[in-house]
């Protein structure tokens, strides 16, 4: 039996921990299978788990596959996020790492194959339009918030659109 998606009222969960993570599906994925509890900037800790787990993925899938575990993660994190932010208290957790993942996994797709370099340029693109939210990431991050399935897509959503503005500099530091 998975726990109710709006549990008794408790204090909010600032600091997840391993056994808060551990106890349902939805927190293990949302907080990056342990990379969201990092102590300090969980964000690029789950930005650099989803880079290593994207780079396994290539051993085994091709773009297509790759593509499809993007779609499926996309819906299954939207739950994730959704019922471990109801149970964390939190309207945007900075400890629920999944829309990173998916947001990279996104970024690295449509730039790969590329060098290490241009993987690291992407890298530090992205975060910088996901820590510092300029204009348009700024906008999609108050668009969506509350607690349900409205709340859990905007947790997603600001990443979706910072994944597209690193995508847009690179492809016209590409054309340039």
């Amino acid at each position: 039996m998975t726990a109710p998606l709006n549990p008794p009222l408790r204090p909010a969960t600032l600091r997840p921990t391993l056994r808060f993570m551990l106890s349902h599906p939805a927190h293990a994925i949302a907080l990056g299978f342990g990379a969201g509890l990092s102590p300090v900037a969980p964000g690029t800790a789950g930005t650099l788990w989803a880079w290593v787990a994207y780079l396994l993925l290539q051993n085994w899938l091709d773009a297509a596959g790759i593509g499809l575990v993007i779609a499926a993660s996309l819906a299954i994190g939207w739950w994730a996020c959704t019922v471990t932010a109801a149970h964390m208290r939190v309207l945007d957790p900075g400890s629920i790492v999944w829309d990173e993942v998916v947001a990279f996994w996104i970024v690295l797709w449509l730039v790969m194959p590329a060098s290490f370099a241009a993987q690291l340029a992407a890298f530090a693109l992205f975060r910088v339009f996901d820590a510092v939210k300029p204009g348009p990431v700024a906008w999609a991050d108050d668009l969506f918030h509350g607690f349900g399935w409205r709340g859990g897509f905007g947790i997603i959503f600001d990443d979706l659109v910072a994944a597209f503005c690193t995508l847009l500099v690179i492809a016209a530091w590409r054309s340039w």
